[in-house]
């Protein structure tokens, strides 16, 4: 730290924002006069056309997000969301874009989908002289410029790669030729939904189950729970059926019990468990069973309606060899998804490390390699 910096509580940094209605997301528009900004990742999260509810910006402001931690640095006029937005206007001494970055250098500690505002609150601020704010600015504009276009280019390579897998289940599970009957899922499988009583097995809640590839997630040491839980074996497939679009399927390799919002699937002797498994995150199953959800705070698949589709059941030679085929395309794909996200780990490494150097003041007049 530079002596001639100041250092101000977190609070004592900021103006007060105009109060504006905050529209709730079902209620965004996806077009429209102005744009709505909430707490969600995307920078812009939809729309809107009334212009009494817009927040009018003279000094560029920062958004927090309350439950997401996200944090977006906002240079023009736009409608608030709703729940855990916080709009941030820094005082006049301090640069929007600098405290932007400041806050982005912060650690705060997860709280899930608690409220993070409470702990930045507690937060001191670096306020180096306006002239050195933006002079650190740029340096991390020109530094963040290069790293952003590389992170943006290897996630492409991540949604390539997940849309040829994709691609590859469709093609498969299209098929109609000779061989490939179509067979109602509850002529080949049953729901088998018998009650667990113990607590001497493994656990799995959908937390536990990894979205669109089926990897276990967590400990497999035996856990008891309090609510109801449907036992299974190493027969079944577990299907996630709270918010059906998350995706979450998997083929246990042990006894356990699950939540009762994952069905387990008992398939017949007609039908390979895996085979089964691969149809069910293939994105035209997916799409279809997400059709059927109903509640919309907690929407579940309607799962009387799922064990009434078709799928195409080949005999069961040839969903052993279809199986065999999708596991080695599986693993070379996830291969190539672990080194994409390695090199996003490392960029964002860099970027923490370059933002610690800026707001301990070691990259005034000095140029970051970025």
């Amino acid at each position: 730290m530079i002596e001639s910096w100041e250092i101000k509580k977190f609070t004592n940094c900021l103006q007060k924002v105009r109060n504006t209605t905050k529209i709730t997301k079902k209620q965004f528009l996806n077009t429209g006069l102005y744009p709505v900004i909430s707490q969600e990742a995307s920078f812009i999260n939809g729309y809107w056309d009334n212009k009494e509810d817009l927040l009018q910006i003279e000094k560029p402001v920062v958004i927090f997000g309350d439950h997401t931690k996200v944090i977006k640095y906002v240079d023009f006029s736009f409608v608030r969301g709703a729940d855990g937005v916080k709009v941030l206007l820094p005082i006049e001494e301090i640069n929007s874009k600098f405290f932007s970055y400041q806050i982005q250098s912060i650690k705060l500690r997860d709280l899930g989908y608690a409220r993070h505002y409470r702990l930045l609150k507690e937060e001191m601020i670096s306020i180096p002289p306006l002239n050195e704010q933006k002079e650190i600015v740029s340096i991390l504009d020109d530094a963040f410029a290069s790293i952003d276009k590389a992170k943006a280019n290897i996630e492409r390579n991540i949604e390539n790669a997940k849309e040829l897998f994709q691609s590859k289940l469709n093609e498969i599970f299209s098929q109609t030729g000779e061989g490939w009957e179509k067979k109602i899922l509850k002529s080949v499988a049953r729901y088998d939904k018998s009650k667990y009583i113990g607590f001497d097995r493994p656990f799995v809640g959908l937390e536990h189950i990894e979205s669109n590839t089926g990897s276990h997630i967590g400990s497999l040491d035996p856990v008891s729970v309090k609510s109801s839980t449907f036992q299974f074996d190493q027969r079944h497939v577990l299907y996630g059926r709270l918010r059906p679009y998350l995706n979450k399927v998997y083929v246990p390799l042990f006894e356990g019990h699950c939540s009762t919002e994952i069905f387990p699937i008992l398939p017949n002797e007609e039908l390979n468990r895996e085979f089964l498994f691969y149809w069910l995150i293939t994105p035209d199953t997916v799409s279809k069973i997400d059709s059927t959800w109903t509640g919309a705070r907690m929407p579940r698949a309607n799962m009387n309606e799922v064990i009434n589709f078709t799928l195409p059941v080949p005999d069961i030679d040839t969903q052993a060899k279809t199986v065999k085929a999708l596991n080695r395309f599986k693993i070379q794909y996830q291969k190539i998804i672990n080194s994409y996200e390695s090199q996003l780990k490392n960029i964002d490494e860099l970027r923490k490390s370059i933002l610690q150097k800026a707001f301990s003041g070691e990259l005034t007049n000095k140029s970051v390699a970025a």
